[in-house]
């Protein structure tokens, strides 16, 4: 974005004494609004970046005003990297814990009703995944249509305009995370299925500029990843996993709950699944912020249902 914006500024520097009376206008004109609006995005991004809430129903409650408030501020200033990732991160987060988990945990007594839950869930996915994908795309211009062409073509060079800044990577990472989520659910659109080696691409691009990034969250949501493509390797998806674990597996009890689910449950291997979920129990306990909070419960349901499972 920086050569991008050097370039246009050297074209431009002849139209130097118009753009300053242009900018001295627009400020007159627009800048309160664009300072307040900034603002309160930074405060927004900030609060949930810091949040240190410990209370799950309490996290519930209020998630949903902040996200629509932070939604609407987004579109503002859509240019905001950090309140786009706190969107997106919100988005993926609020609809894995409070929406599709309760679609499996009704769908024994409700099929309907878990169903209608599931494709509310993924629409939240989808609306992160849009947000992530719209942001990319105004920092990189071609960004989409470069990950498309890129995600077919292993081995090839990476595309200028596909080469995430620092402060991107949390944004492609949970961008990541909500498309594959959305997937996952999007089984009977085969459309939306024929994206997933764009997905793994995105997912690539992050691991290329910091392979432990999020505490071994990226290498376990690689692994899935690898374990759920066609073709995939669940040899390579089992050392990903690996990863994940040294990366940060005595804090983060997904790693654990994402090993049993990509790995042990598809293998039929039903004493190594709930020998993971039993440690991601013990993570969650030692360590019971929200997220291993809503995984502890994601593991208990898993174990309570292993006769349905296996």
């Amino acid at each position: 974005m920086a050569a991008n914006a050097e370039g246009i500024f050297i074209r431009l520097t002849w139209m130097r004494p118009w753009l300053m009376v242009g900018a001295l206008a627009l400020l007159s004109a627009c800048s309160p609004r664009m300072l307040l609006l900034n603002g309160v995005a930074d405060g927004l991004s900030s609060q949930a970046q810091d949040a240190a809430e410990d209370d799950l129903q309490l996290a519930r409650e209020a998630s949903a005003y902040h996200l629509k408030l932070s939604e609407a501020v987004l579109r503002q200033t859509p240019h905001h990297i950090a309140l786009a990732e706190s969107v997106v991160a919100g988005f993926t987060q609020y609809s894995y814990a409070f929406v599709a988990q309760s679609a499996d945990e009704m769908a024994a007594r409700d099929a309907r009703a878990a169903q209608r839950q599931r494709e509310r869930a993924a629409r939240l996915y989808g609306r992160a995944q849009q947000h992530a994908l719209r942001t990319l795309e105004l920092r990189h211009p071609g960004f989409s249509a470069a990950l498309s062409a890129w995600s077919v073509q292993p081995g090839a060079k990476l595309p200028a305009n596909l080469r995430l800044a620092d402060d991107e990577l949390g944004l492609a990472y949970w961008g990541a995370a909500a498309w594959a989520a959305h997937l996952s659910l999007s089984k009977d659109h085969p459309d939306k299925v024929a994206d997933l080696p764009q997905v793994v691409a995105l997912a690539q691009l992050v691991w290329l500029h910091q392979a432990d990034y999020a505490q071994g969250g990226l290498s376990a949501l690689r692994g899935t990843l690898e374990a759920a493509r066609p073709g995939g390797s669940s040899a390579e998806a089992a050392v990903l996993f690996e990863q994940a674990l040294r990366a940060g597996g005595t804090r983060n009890a997904g790693i654990w709950v994402a090993r049993a689910e990509a790995l042990a449950l598809p293998a039929g291997d039903r004493a190594q699944f709930e020998a993971w979920l039993q440690q991601a129990l013990v993570v969650a306990q030692r360590h019971p912020d929200l997220a291993n909070q809503v995984m502890r419960i994601r593991a208990q349901w898993l174990l309570d249902s292993a006769d349905d499972l296996f």
